[in-house]
């Protein structure tokens, strides 16, 4: 005689049946794709005929290329100037905004245009923006101010454009870490701020004390988001400027470009994926302490 399951048991069963199809659909879109890309990575890959087994070979060709090492060193300092501008710069706007003042719901409403724009279309604004021979800074910066005796490639100069870069990507972001520092600003309890002012506290010794640890995870967490998207920039980057090699691109060109090498391209897509993890992990634990 079949023995009937408890609460407990049902409960459990029921649990497993609801997560189920969502483990299904992770496996077939996340988990199948990486652990096939690092199959892959293993293999000299023929866009005809059979896939030749290299082992580590992909590895030591990367580890060995300097122009690899240019593009981490590119990656990093994009992600950690981006990721940090636009944490500050959303904080500070999200700290005025939080102010009274007449007019206010509309100046939020501008505010947030640079992130819902359609990045194709800011891009050749800022491109037309920076360009040497039609473009206002430069007609600005040489014809009006004087500051340079001639016209020059702003976007088109490899120590210029990552920086160009960097401006590009904190202000088309920081509309969303405004948007999330600003829900929690506006969830402290103003009694807080209250008491501080009868204690005689200025307005830095109250953000430090108030403001900054009440925002404390979100801007961990935002930090983090940042970071992880930042690291996987392709199309803002790319269509920007193809002067900044970060990894997304140098692993583009690499693997869909001249001749094309689909075993390196998954190799770095590998190395791509272990740094992040791993600094992702480090984040977690000595900054947000979970």
């Amino acid at each position: 005689m079949r023995q009937s399951l408890t609460l407990e048991q049902k409960k459990a069963r029921l649990g497993v049946q609801l997560v189920l199809p969502s483990v299904i659909v992770i496996g077939l879109l996340i988990i199948y794709p990486v652990a096939y890309n690092m199959y892959l990575s293993m293999f000299k890959v023929n866009l005809v005929g059979s896939n030749t087994f290299i082992g580590a070979k992909n590895y030591t060709n990367i580890i060995t290329d300097i122009t690899f090492w240019q593009s981490v060193l590119t990656t990093f300092l994009y992600v950690v100037f981006s990721t940090f501008g636009t944490t500050l710069f959303g904080l500070i706007v999200a700290l005025a905004m939080n102010k009274k003042f007449p007019l206010r719901m509309i100046v939020r409403s501008i505010i947030i245009l640079p992130y819902v724009a359609p990045v194709i279309a800011i891009v050749y604004a800022w491109q037309f923006f920076f360009d040497p021979v039609n473009g206002i800074f430069i007609h600005v910066v040489v014809e009006m101010l004087g500051l340079y005796d001639q016209r020059f490639n702003l976007i088109g100069t490899p120590e210029y454009a990552i920086w160009v870069a960097i401006i590009f990507s904190i202000w088309k972001s920081f509309p969303f870490t405004y948007l999330m520092i600003i829900a929690r600003l506006q969830t402290i309890d103003t009694t807080l701020y209250e008491a501080a002012e009868i204690d005689g506290c200025s307005s830095w010794k109250k953000f430090l004390h108030i403001t900054f640890p009440e925002l404390y995870f979100v801007l961990g967490t935002l930090i983090l988001l940042r970071f992880v998207w930042n690291f996987n920039k392709f199309e803002e980057v790319y269509l920007l400027t193809e002067n900044v090699k970060t990894l997304p691109i140098y692993t583009y060109f690499k693997a869909f470009t001249g001749v094309m090498d689909l075993g390196q391209g998954s190799a770095l897509a590998v190395i791509q994926f272990v740094l992040l993890i791993g600094l992702i992990l480090v984040y977690v634990k000595k900054v947000l302490k979970w």
